[in-house]
């Protein structure tokens, strides 16, 4: 009879709880399902979208390997357009960028490496932008923005690639011990570059460095 009873208070008891409580149980278990469904739609959407920049990206390529500058940026315009922030939208930047330079258009090529170098979420394609950039100033003797955009740079993956640079503005300026030491700096990180050992070694002998 004990045992009886001692089940019937424990029922009584959970059907107070359950009356009490059961609607925010309810609720919780909603809002869990609502949270699960909508971070697995937003998975879903990222991947879609992700997977829509790429494949309009591999436009911009095709046409950039194709010689078809002006399809490349009418196409890269458009990535820009649907998928703004998007990684692909600053790689397609980056041949845009190729380009121009290759058609002489140094300004706008410039104005695209800034572009990518200023916005760019992913700290590779931003290092990336900046080594190019540094580059096209080099070429085009400004040499004092090349050697700013370079001090500001973040030593990374590309820092070889950066010394070298650093010792290409040094010995533009006739400072023969800081491009021969920017050189050797870059030599530490790209042994086999036979173009990096050629400039050192086309540098006065450490006694005539200036």
């Amino acid at each position: 009879m004990n045992t009886y009873l001692n089940e019937e208070e424990q029922v009584e008891a959970l059907k107070k709880w359950w009356k009490e409580n059961g609607k925010s149980v309810i609720g919780g278990v909603v809002l869990g399902l609502l949270i699960v469904g909508g971070w697995r739609g937003w998975q879903h959407y990222e991947r879609t979208q992700s997977e829509a920049a790429s494949a309009r990206y591999e436009q911009v390529l095709a046409a950039a390997e194709a010689g078809q500058a002006d399809s490349a940026y009418s196409l890269a315009a458009r990535l820009d357009a649907e998928f703004p922030g998007s990684p692909y939208t600053y790689l397609a930047a980056l041949h845009v960028a190729k380009l121009k330079l290759a058609a002489g258009d140094k300004a706008g090529a410039r104005g695209r490496l800034e572009w990518v170098r200023m916005n760019a979420g992913d700290p590779t394609i931003r290092q990336l932008a900046t080594l190019r950039l540094a580059r096209v100033l080099v070429d085009a003797g400004d040499l004092d923005d090349a050697q700013r955009i370079l001090d500001g740079a973040p030593k990374d993956a590309l820092a070889p690639e950066l010394a070298e640079l650093r010792g290409d503005v040094a010995r533009a300026r006739g400072q023969a011990a800081a491009a021969r030491a920017a050189y050797e700096e870059a030599l530490r990180g790209k042994a086999n570059s036979p173009l990096l050992r050629m400039k050192l070694d086309d540098l006065p002998a450490a006694s005539g460095n200036s």
